[in-house]
């Protein structure tokens, strides 16, 4: 949503002052949107960064990034009473998520924790490796321009 380029390039500055050195950028796609339909085209990155802070850290400061930049909580589909967790890591949805009742939507920024080194995350908020990853091409042609 919006100036798309402007908003991914203060996206990897802020990522850059608050989270650590972008060792590696890829360039940007443009792809179709996934999980609903919109009539907006998505613009698509991956970063590389060095860091010293710890993912539960991490996904905080890129949660903070995204509000900065925007982003607003996903909202529940109307009539749904199921409790749902207020946001999974780094943002992206999950089916497990339009199940319980949240819906994909355009969104000005959205940033998602892939990788950290060679760690495993298992949490409710914060899975590592990022699990629909392998499912989705416009991360993963990103991301193997980075590797």
């Amino acid at each position: 949503m919006g100036d798309r380029k402007h908003l991914m390039e203060r996206a990897i500055q802020k990522i850059e002052k608050q989270i650590g050195h972008v060792v590696r950028q890829s360039a940007f796609y443009e792809t179709e949107p996934w999980g609903f339909e919109s009539s907006n085209l998505f613009l698509n990155a991956a970063v590389c960064v060095e860091t010293e802070l710890t993912p539960r850290q991490l996904l905080q400061v890129t949660q903070q990034i995204e509000r900065a930049l925007g982003r607003t909580q996903k909202t529940p589909k109307q009539h749904d009473p199921t409790p749902i967790p207020s946001q999974m890591e780094g943002g992206m949805s999950s089916p497990w998520e339009v199940r319980r009742g949240l819906q994909y939507s355009d969104r000005p920024i959205d940033i998602d924790i892939l990788l950290y080194d060679d760690l495993t995350v298992d949490e409710p908020d914060l899975k590592i490796p990022h699990p629909l990853m392998y499912e989705r091409e416009f991360v993963m042609k990103p991301l193997r321009e980075i590797q």
